[in-house]
């Protein structure tokens, strides 16, 4: 029995040691689902965006993407998230931007405080967050969260 336990550890070991890292992505702290399981595709949509609403998927329409579970409200979604995630997957993958632009680190969203800045879905830990954002020089918090982003990613 040590023997076969031994083989078993071993084999997990190699397995997620010659995984490639992904980038973090926003999830749960005790699941793997993203943005708290909102639709990512759903931010584009012209009802949603001038609504200002968010719409929640589920977990028949899910895509696994760079080490976390995605939701969508529909199949179609999914499909369109699943041929090009580069254009749907929140900047960030999700982290609060304003919490990156301040030098905080990589603050967990649940996809309900959000604003596009250019043509990038945002997403903010609180409305204070973005209301700073719509209220500031949201390019230059931009490259400042750019710039966190990048040295934070992949560690």
């Amino acid at each position: 029995m040590g023997r076969v336990v031994r083989q078993l550890f071993l084999s997990l070991f190699l397995f997620f040691s010659s995984a490639s890292p992904a980038e973090p992505v926003s999830t749960g702290y005790l699941d793997s689902i993203a943005i708290d399981g909102h639709d990512p595709v759903e931010y584009y949509s012209s009802e949603v965006r001038s609504k200002h609403i968010e719409v929640k998927g589920f977990k028949r329409f899910a895509v696994d993407w760079n080490n976390a579970r995605w939701l969508f409200a529909s199949q179609a979604s999914a499909d369109k998230f699943e041929a090009d995630p580069d254009s749907y997957v929140p900047q960030y993958n999700g982290f609060c931007s304003n919490a990156l632009a301040l030098g905080e680190g990589l603050i967990r969203t649940d996809g309900t405080v959000w604003e596009f800045f250019g043509d990038k879905l945002h997403l903010f830990y609180a409305e204070r967050g973005r209301q700073r954002w719509l209220d500031g020089d949201w390019a230059s918090y931009k490259e400042e969260a750019d710039a966190a982003w990048e040295q934070l990613r992949n560690q």
